[in-house]
């Protein structure tokens, strides 16, 4: 039996004893592993979906939440190469793709096997600036306003003032965690990517999505849905997981053939 559902970083609610892959799916910011729930149904029975559980959140509600990027990245990277019974590829959305990317980055560096594949969703590619800053210092109100814009947060949760005092600290800390990280130049990673954006998304524009290209040295593909910032996750959900499972199949095939990946 794989070792990953037994640690408190990955939720695995269908094991796949007989997968060939494991995707380690890494939630956008103020979100758990929650939101991948029912997508291993959607996904080739080869792959073993897993969900990323940070600190902070869900049944990790009760710690501290990271606020920085290299720790959180230095830590979950110990998770991953402790669970390494399985080829895995990264499925991560807006903050998750981040995280992604460089938890690709932290392996290599530790001479740790990597993703075979990066999928990173709706985020303009790391190397280009962050056109908003200290977000994460506003005021209570200002603060939850912008979340509530961005279409993450709904109104009636940002309203609720007991479920917001447990979830503002983590909110702020996954924006804080955003806004603090600083790009530094490194070889492109050996493994393809695969860039997803939403067609409306004003955080991730079609050319900042199509950046993500100069990253991989492998084979890079880019991919547009309807929707805003939030694509996987509403109406466009079931079109985006009929081309994850796509893309998964031709990644194990390529695999199979011994083609870049």
């Amino acid at each position: 039996m794989s070792p990953v559902p037994a640690s408190r970083w990955f939720t695995c609610p269908r094991p796949r004893p007989g997968a060939v892959l494991r995707l380690l799916c890494i939630p956008h910011a103020g979100a758990g592993a929650g939101v991948f729930r029912g997508w291993g149904d959607a996904l080739p029975a080869e792959v073993e979906v897993c969900g990323v559980q940070p600190p902070g959140r869900e049944a990790r509600l009760g710690e501290p939440a990271f606020d920085r990027m290299a720790p959180l990245v230095d830590a979950l990277a110990a998770e991953v190469a402790a669970a390494d019974d399985l080829p895995f590829a990264v499925f991560g959305h807006s903050n998750g793709a981040l995280i992604g990317f460089e938890l690709a980055r932290r392996l290599r560096a530790g001479g740790e096997h990597g993703p075979l594949h990066l999928f990173a969703s709706g985020r303009r590619a790391p190397d280009l600036p962050n056109p908003l800053s200290d977000v994460h210092h506003l005021p209570d109100d200002a603060f939850l306003e912008d979340l509530v814009a961005l279409g993450g947060t709904p109104r009636e949760v940002a309203e609720h003032p007991e479920l917001m005092r447990m979830l503002l600290p983590l909110l702020r800390a996954d924006v804080a965690l955003n806004e603090a990280y600083a790009f530094a130049e490194a070889p492109p990673l050996e493994c393809g990517i695969t860039a997803y954006g939403g067609l409306a998304d004003p955080k991730a524009t079609r050319p900042e999505t199509e950046a993500w290209r100069r990253h991989t040295a492998g084979p890079f593909t880019a991919r547009f849905f309807a929707g805003d910032h939030f694509f996987p996750f509403g109406p466009a959900r079931d079109l985006v997981l009929r081309t994850l499972a796509a893309d998964l199949h031709d990644l194990l095939s390529r695999a199979a053939r011994g083609l870049p990946l």
